[in-house]
């Protein structure tokens, strides 16, 4: 089946936002960020854990805001919060200011998860194109991609030129500022799902004033609606366990995902290449160089993640198969890295990357089939707090096997979890 693919303004805007997004020059050296200052693995478990709970507490009201006062309004919040946080990492070092950045980051995360995703879904709905929706997503989600993978050469030139990894994050609150302007082009009818009474769709005449209070008098109303359908979603079995099931599976990768950072860095000082540079002029080398590969492939991937979902007998058989296949890479990952293999190490984590780039294009299109538009924002934000819930009690635990065990039995530890609850979860 050949993909067909509406590419209007929007659709460009969608894409550019995925790309703006994505450009967090700090990604590809934050773990080795918080170990150059001192900071355990368990602490830095400890500062994921903290950034989850605040999204997991925040993460419902957000989607209930976004979806009752303007998923726009929603999102241009979120790039607000995430430039403070960046600018705090850089001013303010220090564990405490750490903690206190993760909070703002959080608040950023909150706003946005699911947010975008469901102005994507009402948008594919408004035009008609909710065929299109794997394809589409998947295409949107590749400029995300291409971002990680500019973003990482990006920031190999900044740590080699200022030889210190906070500087990163001063650079990365630039394209955030353009990403906050990005969002308030987009057009208005956008704030509210097309299935419920868009207070935004008004005559031309009327002002400002008149849409604001108009809005005002419809928000009690729609506040109460929204939640009423948010308790119907928990209502339903089949919708809890594919919550939980991708909640688990997005939270070992979320958890983990970052790791593979000292061994990029034992590789980058193991080869015998780049021997004139300092340390860590070689280190910003080689991981830039890992990160952007790595990025170029799951960009690729989640361009036709449309067509290989198609490949499977169903969007069920695709989500369980991918599930076992991430199961074995992690246990390959910690096996590699016993025995000081880093290079096949960071080579097979690279297909972690990559099956999850598969899976979540068909997990959204799942999820999407079962979830009314009116909510889809609030569905999206359970699924996203289920994450964090994850994340928040695998993190710490991640970090002190990490410390205790080492690395390698980590990553296998992590593996059997997902392996010991794939029979009750798996989707039917």
């Amino acid at each position: 089946m050949m993909e067909k693919i509406k590419k209007d303004v929007q659709y460009y805007k969608f894409c550019m936002y995925g790309f703006i997004k994505n450009l967090q020059f700090f990604d590809p050296y934050l773990l080795l960020f918080f170990i150059e200052s001192g900071i355990s693995y368990f602490q830095i478990g400890i500062l994921f854990g903290v950034r989850e709970i605040c999204t997991n507490v925040l993460e419902i009201p957000t989607g209930v805001v976004a979806d009752s006062f303007g998923r726009r309004k929603a999102m241009m919040a979120a790039f607000g919060a995430y430039i403070l946080s960046f600018l705090v990492f850089y001013f303010y070092p220090g564990f405490g200011m750490y903690i206190f950045a993760m909070v703002l980051f959080a608040f950023g995360e909150a706003f946005r998860s699911g947010t975008h995703k469901a102005m994507i879904l009402d948008y594919l709905k408004r035009n008609k194109l909710e065929d299109q929706k794997v394809h589409y997503y998947g295409h949107t989600r590749s400029w995300s991609q291409r971002g990680s993978a500019l973003s990482a050469l990006i920031a190999a030139a900044l740590v080699f030129s200022f030889q210190a990894y906070r500087t990163v994050f001063l650079f990365t609150a630039i394209p955030y500022v353009f990403g906050f302007f990005l969002i308030r082009s987009y057009p208005r009818y956008l704030d509210f799902s097309v299935d419920r009474n868009n207070p935004e769709e008004r005559s031309p005449s009327e002002t400002e004033a008149g849409l604001y209070r108009r809005i005002k008098m419809k928000t009690v109303f729609a506040v109460n609606r929204t939640l009423e359908e948010f308790r119907g979603l928990l209502q339903s079995r089949k919708l809890r366990y594919l919550f939980l099931n991708s909640s688990i599976y997005d939270g070992v990768f979320k958890t983990s995902k970052d790791y593979i950072q000292p061994v990029m860095k034992s590789l980058a000082l193991s080869l015998p290449v780049l021997m004139a540079l300092t340390d860590q002029r070689r280190i910003a080398v080689v991981v830039g160089f890992l990160y952007f590969v790595l990025y170029v492939f799951t960009s690729i991937v989640s361009q036709y993640s449309g067509l290989v979902a198609e490949k499977f007998k169903s969007q069920m058989t695709g989500l369980n198969t991918v599930y076992l296949l991430s199961i074995g890479v992690l246990l390959a990952v910690g096996l590699s890295m016993r025995y000081n293999a880093f290079l096949p190490g960071v080579i097979i984590f690279i297909g972690f990357y990559i099956l999850q780039n598969v899976r979540r294009p068909m997990t959204l299109g799942y999820i999407s089939e079962n979830i009314k538009g009116s909510v889809m924002a609030t569905g999206l934000s359970i699924e996203s707090q289920l994450k964090t819930l994850v994340v928040t009690v695998l993190a710490p635990l991640f970090g002190a096997l990490a410390d205790t065990v080492g690395l390698e039995w980590a990553f296998c530890v992590i593996a059997l979890l997902l392996l010991s609850v794939y029979p009750k979860l798996r989707v039917r």
